[in-house]
């Protein structure tokens, strides 16, 4: 048996074989759960001030 001669039939089965068992295999919720609401969204914001380094002073670094 020539396996070169039937590559792209041994892709096609291999991947129609792991497609069966992914389906097959899928949990399926019986009911979805209620996602929390978030009423009220808070955003960190951070600012940072300072002066940038001179030639020299990142030669001193």
């Amino acid at each position: 048996m020539n396996i070169a001669k039937n590559m792209e039939a041994i892709v096609i089965a291999v991947i129609a074989v792991a497609a069966a068992a992914s389906m097959a295999t899928a949990a399926v919720p019986k009911f979805h759960a209620a996602q929390p609401v978030a009423e009220a969204v808070t955003t960190h914001v951070v600012y940072v001030s300072a002066k940038r380094l001179s030639a020299e002073e990142k030669a001193g670094l």
